[in-house]
Order: C-alpha cells, then structure tokens, then sequence
C-alpha cells in the first residue's frame, strides 16, 4: 500500500490535500465574521451574542458526528466516508444561502458541521495511518500550517464578498470551494486503510474501540488538553468581531487583524515541523502551554485594571497565539500516538471531546461579552492552567520528559495489526 500511495500522491501533495480539506472547517467559521452583523440585522436578531450561535451550531454538529466518522472509516476505509461528508458540508452551505429565518439558518449550519465531522476525524487518521512518532508530528505541523491560510484570508475573502453582493454569497462561496476540494480529493487520494485491517462495525467492535481510547491514560489526557485549548481559542473566535469592531474600533480593517493572528500561528506551526524532531513533542508542546498560560495572566490583569491599548492587546495575544500553534499540533499527535490500531475511532473521540467541548466552553465564555476583553481572557487562562493539569496527569507529574512508551526515538508501529 505504502509504494501505491506514495507514487500516486507526493507527500507536497498529500500534506496540501489534507490541509485544503481541513481548512474547510476554518473557512465555515472565519469567513462570515464580518458578515455576522448582517445575517442579525437580516433574520431579526435583535441581541448582537446571539450571531454567535451561526458559529456554535456549526461546532456542535461536526462535534456530535464525529462520533459516528470514527467506527466508519474504521469500518469502511477513508475514501467514502469522507467523500460523502464533504458532500453534505456542500448542499448544507449552499441551502444555507437559502434559509428562510433565523432558526433554518442555524439547522442547516448544524448539518453543514455534520458533513464536515468526515474531514475532523478522517484527515487525522489519515496521517496515522502513513505517519508516526516525531514525523507524525511533522507533518501534523506542515498540514495544521497550510490549513491556517484560510483563516488568514477568510475574514478578508468574507468582506470583499459583502463589498460585492449580499451575505448569502459567502455560503455559495463556501459551497462551490469545497466542490474543488471534493473534486481533487476523489481523483487524487486513495485509500490508505487496507481491507485486512478494518474493524468490523459491530456494537462489541465499536465499544472495544472507544474502551481503547478512553482508558490509555497518556491519549486521553492529551485530548482533554486539546480540548480546553480549543474551548479558549473558539470563546476568541466567536467575539472576535466584537472585540476588534466595537472595543478598538477597527471596522473594515478586522479583518487584517484577523489575518495578522492567524499568520502567526501558521509561522509558528512552520517553525514547530522544523524543531520537533530535534526536540520532541513534549518539551515543545508543554513549555509552549506554559507560555500560553502566563500570557493569558498577564492579559487579564490588564484587562481587569482597564489598561489594555489596541498594541498591549495585540502583543499579548501574539504570544499565547505563538503558542498555541505549537501546542495543539504537538498534543494532537501525542492523544494518537498510541493508538495506531484504532487510528479513526481515536480520531472521533478526540474530535467529539475537543468540538463539543471546545464549542461550548467558547460559547460561555461568547456569551460573557460585556464590552472588554475580561471575560476572554479569564477563558484563556482558566483553560491553560486546565490544559497544564491534563499533561501533568498524562505525565505522572513530570514536565518535559521523553514519555513512557516511545522513549529513546522509539516510535510506534505505523498501523498496529487487529
């Protein structure tokens, strides 16, 4: 399979197809931030927190499904699931266009999530399936790198859209790109899981599969730290616009803001695939934590004492962002490590943990808006210090060590027999 696989699809081309496909969930949030006011004022939202709910029900679809993608493709390989997910993501997009109320709009972002759980589980357990160890991490990097172009240019995509037509055409955007995405990943990808090593969909496989994953200390551990740093960065997207248009007034230039954040990130998962091997996952991952969480700190005593310039809260959140780009690479691939043999029902799990609790300890944190950046900040910081406890568990107590398992350089088996 490897040979086939490897001289069919080049790793430039894999590592770009994957990330296009999961840039497809960035691209469903980043790209109507600016048009949120619109879609309010359009379907009679009167409360400007609740726009946020166009975001949030996005998350908890694609949370909730993911659950079923994992034994799936467990079950059935990637190709077809995942085909048939990104195409639901695009009739949901394009319906969307069409929605009626307020009520239909946010039914369809929900099944629009739905279609889009296929890209969360499959593309990760993709990786796993060719990848492991401090490679896997590698190309975790490139690929999570590639995927933040979208979000460097969504916002920007998302305003020039308004400038030239309604906000109904960002979802035909949305819906004819996917389309592309669709079209290259079923004459390009094939199917990386072979027939000898699919699980059986059964009831007993399915809750053998998640016993796996929920008792290996290290993974879940791991996920659960990926889940809190998730639940911070999507309590920032979702008053993201509110911050940078009704705080520091930037107006149309949100989205250079916007673009500014999500470069840093890219630069700082670019930077990540260069060092991990040299240094490893752990000691990237658990002091980039540490730095999160001490920037978030100081952000919010600054915010609390009312002190917090447009270039204070620009340069702060540049730090934790920084961070963040080499934290949640670095502890995703450290939640599969282990799991190689159950690669797409770990993948679900993880992505259920991390979606459905990421979007709502974001849309709490959303819905605190009160006009300064008090309540995000306490988010970002209460979620670093949960993330730190995760690791220290994960770890027995220890920061910065080489782990248990794979100690040495020793990684694990690329796809573990069943």
């Amino acid at each position: 399979m490897s040979d086939h696989f490897t001289r069919v699809l080049s790793r430039p081309e894999f590592i770009a197809l994957l990330a296009a496909l999961m840039a497809l969930n960035a691209l469903a949030i980043d790209v109507m931030l600016p048009a949120l006011p619109y879609m309010g004022e359009a379907l009679g939202i009167a409360n400007e927190n609740e726009r946020q709910f166009v975001v949030t029900s996005y998350m908890l679809g694609m949370g909730i499904a993911v659950l079923a993608f994992g034994p799936l493709t467990d079950r059935f390989g990637r190709r077809a699931p995942l085909l048939v997910g990104v195409g639901i993501y695009i009739v949901a997009a394009i319906a969307a266009a069409f929605a009626p109320s307020f009520a239909m709009l946010l039914v369809l972002r929900f099944i629009q999530g739905m279609g889009a759980a296929s890209v969360r589980v499959i593309a990760t357990a993709v990786v796993r399936d060719r990848y492991s160890g401090r490679e896997m991490a590698e190309v975790m990097s490139l690929t999570f790198m590639v995927f933040m172009a979208i979000p460097i240019v969504a916002p920007g995509i998302g305003q020039v859209l308004l400038l030239t037509g309604p906000w109904q055409a960002i979802f035909i955007f949305m819906g004819l790109l996917a389309l592309a995405f669709w079209l290259w990943t079923y004459l390009r990808l094939p199917e990386t899981l072979p027939v000898d090593q699919r699980r059986p969909l059964s009831l007993r496989s399915v809750i053998d599969g998640f016993r796996i994953v929920f008792t290996n200390r290290v993974a879940i551990s791991y996920g659960l730290a990926g889940m809190f740093l998730f639940g911070a960065l999507f309590g920032f997207i979702t008053s993201a616009q509110q911050i940078y248009v009704d705080i520091y007034g930037l107006g149309v230039y949100f989205p250079v803001a916007f673009a500014a954040m999500a470069g840093l990130m890219a630069v700082s998962s670019f930077t990540n695939s260069k060092v991990v091997r040299r240094f490893g996952m752990r000691r990237l991952s658990h002091g980039a934590m540490l730095a999160f969480t001490a920037g978030s700190a100081i952000w919010l005593v600054f915010a609390l004492t009312g002190f917090l310039p447009l270039w204070l809260f620009f340069s702060l959140l540049a730090v934790i962002m920084f961070s963040f780009g080499w934290s949640s690479s670095n502890m995703n691939s450290l939640s599969m490590e282990p799991l190689g043999n159950v690669a797409g029902t770990a993948a679900s799990v993880f992505g259920f943990i991390q979606t459905v609790g990421g979007a709502l300890i974001g849309s709490y944190v959303g819905q605190h808006f009160d006009g300064t950046t008090v309540p995000t900040a306490t988010g970002y910081f209460l979620m670093g210090v949960a993330s730190i406890v995760c690791i220290l568990v994960a770890e027995k107590g220890r920061l910065f060590g080489v782990g248990e398992q794979y100690a040495h350089g020793q990684a694990a088996p690329a796809m573990d027999a069943h």
